[in-house]
């Protein structure tokens, strides 16, 4: 029988990463997103929308009957301080990156409880362990996506529900480029220069990619990583060390 995995925000970057790794790795795959994708079994969904996500992750249930893994990578960026940042754009930054994990666990829960195994891997980010000028909103949404992780390893340990959280740095993306071009736009800067300097931020030098972060991901769902629960783990080409 095939191991089912729900990939939130599944279509590109990150997310379209782990959900090709899996479904190469003999995963059947639910990619719950708003942008189409032909990667794994697509569901439309409106993660800011708890009744939405809810709908999806019952679907996946009620087709599958199982899931193994859960992958919450869906997520917004923003920049801004907290003068900056207007209340509709918390609401919506936080409506996607943090109620839409919530409700993709909580509608998990249950089929899961009933396995008595299953994986949930957050998408954090590294400013869930650091501070960052100019992301108020981010930074704070990926601390309550830490929290999330490790109270619900706490509360779910003895149904062997493993909740660990990757805290990716900084990786190319498609996400990565818009806040660049944006950036660049708004500055008058070089994108060569802004991607040069980005670089040599890193100490390995360079950035991450997408699908180092699937490798990570794939290692927290499987048996290899069967003692490992609660935790946030870096994958920040050592930025998060200094």
């Amino acid at each position: 029988m095939k191991q089912v995995a729900i990939v939130t925000g599944g279509s590109q970057g990150i997310g379209l990463a782990i959900s090709q790794l899996f479904i190469n790795e003999g995963y059947r795959v639910y990619n719950l997103d708003i942008l189409k994708s032909n990667t794994g079994e697509f569901i439309y969904c409106d993660m800011s929308n708890f009744a939405d996500v809810t709908a999806a992750v019952n679907q996946v249930i009620d087709r599958e009957g199982q899931i193994d893994t859960l992958i919450c990578n869906a997520g917004i960026h923003l920049s801004g301080s907290i003068e900056e940042t207007s209340e509709a754009q918390f609401d919506q930054l936080f409506a996607i990156n943090v109620k839409g994990a919530y409700a993709a666990i909580q509608a998990s829960l249950a089929t899961m409880k009933l396995q008595q195994s299953a994986a949930i891997v957050i998408i954090s980010s590294d400013q869930a362990i650091i501070g960052k000028n100019n992301s108020f909103a981010y930074n704070l949404s990926k601390h309550a996506l830490a929290s999330i992780c490790k109270t619900t390893a706490l509360d779910y340990a003895s149904f062997n529900i493993r909740v660990n959280a990757i805290c990716p740095g900084t990786i190319e993306t498609p996400l990565y480029h818009k806040a660049i071009d944006k950036y660049c736009a708004q500055s008058g800067a070089s994108k060569e220069d802004i991607h040069k300097a980005e670089q040599a931020l890193q100490p390995l030098g360079r950035l991450g990619q997408p699908d180092e972060v699937a490798q990570f991901a794939l290692f927290l769902a499987g048996d290899k990583a069967s003692f490992i629960t609660g935790s946030l783990h870096s994958i920040d080409g050592g930025y998060t060390t200094a």
